[in-house]
């Protein structure tokens, strides 16, 4: 049995292992794989597995590599495959859910507390001497701010969702939840479900947890951002295509939106000519929230058993039923 990691560098920049892999089979590990058909089906090849994080498979391509039976996503999101021509064909996909709640909805909370008190920027004064030529014992360069009290919204609730939710509790925010499911289970005296548009007009931050479908794409854009409280900030890191990037820009250019933080912009990696690098008080991250090594870790291990589930004909995890 032959098996394909097509873009493995991002799981595994070194510091991993691959060898639990092998077990099943001949394994070839591409680094990287050019975002084209051509590239795509050579480096398929006659291969049986194949493992993607963002190489796109479309149907095209599964069209063109008849020996493919399986396709293991490298993570949560799996709208890189062609979901349907896969079932007809009778390829296998499965994806790797929750292995990185913990470290996305940490990740959250660094966003926020830099936000909040622009350790970066003040350590970076520090360095350049502004400290020892201060006539003041302490000096600050931009307003610090505290989170007991405020109201935070999270448009999402899955794992990622609720693992922020309990980290934001912790500070003393309130939590406001827009889900097209409430779980009445999680609510309290500070946590509670509510309409989108409540959500917008009462929270002084809006952290997006949603999965990008035809409903989410394009959620923060002009019409919504009208709708939420001046001066709110805004955190993205769950899929870029979720914020209509434009309408950001403006919204942070004219200070409605005082600041955000972004982890996933609409295209990765990032186009130079990208509106958002000249935005306002507008921090990006290049998609690393999900990347401690204890979810690759945990990425790995679930991968592992879920193509040991698929060998045994109990395939877990399926995206394509």
């Amino acid at each position: 049995m032959k098996i394909v990691v097509l873009d493995g560098y991002t799981l595994n920049p070194g510091d991993l292992d691959w060898e639990s892999i092998k077990q099943f089979g001949a394994l070839t590990v591409y680094d990287r794989t050019p975002y084209n058909t051509k590239d795509i089906i050579k480096n398929i090849g006659d291969a049986d597995i194949v493992y993607t994080n963002k190489t796109p498979l479309s149907g095209e391509i599964l069209n063109n590599t008849p020996s493919v039976k399986y396709i293991g996503v490298l993570a949560t999101g799996y709208n890189v495959v062609d979901i349907k021509t896969a079932k007809n064909k009778g390829i296998v996909v499965t994806n790797v859910p929750d292995y990185s709640s913990k470290a996305v909805a940490q990740f959250t909370m660094a966003l926020l507390l830099e936000m909040c008190h622009n350790i970066g920027a003040h350590n970076t004064a520090v360095q350049k001497g502004d400290w020892i030529k201060s006539d003041d014992f302490c000096f600050w360069n931009s307003p610090l701010i505290e989170l007991t009290g405020k109201t935070i919204g999270l448009i999402g609730f899955g794992k990622i969702g609720r693992a922020t939710a309990k980290l934001a509790q912790a500070f003393g925010l309130n939590v406001k939840v827009y889900s097209r499911t409430v779980y009445s289970e999680f609510e309290s005296d500070h946590l509670t479900f509510v309409p989108l548009e409540e959500l917008l007009s009462t929270s002084h931050i809006i952290s997006l947890h949603c999965p990008l479908t035809a409903d989410t794409q394009g959620i923060i854009n002009k019409k919504t951002i009208n709708k939420m409280k001046p001066g709110v900030m805004l955190i993205n890191t769950s899929r870029g295509p979720l914020v209509v990037e434009n309408d950001l820009v403006e919204a942070l250019n004219n200070s409605h939106i005082s600041q955000a933080a972004l982890d996933v912009i609409s295209q990765e990696p990032m186009a130079e000519n990208n509106p958002l690098l000249k935005a306002k008080n507008c921090i990006i991250t290049p998609h690393i929230a999900w990347a401690s090594k204890e979810a690759r870790i945990r990425l790995l291990q679930t991968t592992i058993e879920n193509l040991n589930a698929f060998l045994n004909d109990a395939p877990q995890n399926v995206v394509n039923l």
